[in-house]
């Protein structure tokens, strides 16, 4: 089955730094843009960051920028997002999604499969 797996999330103190991961099954990772959203209680699904596919370009959500770096390891079909200087406004379920195609300036609804998500708290 075509699976997309986050791993990584836990609780992290406010100015801390966690990466996550998300590895792919049952497709190559390389030829899909791979993007990071995320999803707070009572918020809907925002877009935090994505790397293109073909070229490796990335984009981030002007919260995340400067903070979060999003990369491609495709030795071990995975992406991961390193995020740093965290904040508790960061806190959320984050998930990755694949797209056979651009990124598409971070819309969900153009994304073609999901992972579960995995959960990220920031203490304050």
């Amino acid at each position: 089955q075509v699976r997309l797996m986050e791993s990584g999330g836990g609780l992290v103190q406010s100015g801390g730094s966690r990466r996550l991961s998300c590895t792919a099954s049952g497709f190559i990772l390389n030829i899909y843009s791979i993007a990071w959203f995320r999803q707070a209680p009572g918020k809907e699904r925002e877009g935090v960051s994505c790397i293109n596919r073909g070229d490796g370009r990335t984009d981030y959500s002007d919260s995340v920028k400067g903070r979060f770096t999003i990369s491609r390891d495709n030795a071990k079909n995975t992406v991961y997002l390193e995020m740093n200087n965290l904040k508790p406004e960061d806190t959320a379920v984050y998930y990755c999604a694949a797209r056979f195609g651009p990124c598409s300036r971070l819309s969900a609804g153009d994304q073609n499969f999901w992972g579960q998500g995995t959960q990220v708290t920031i203490s304050s």
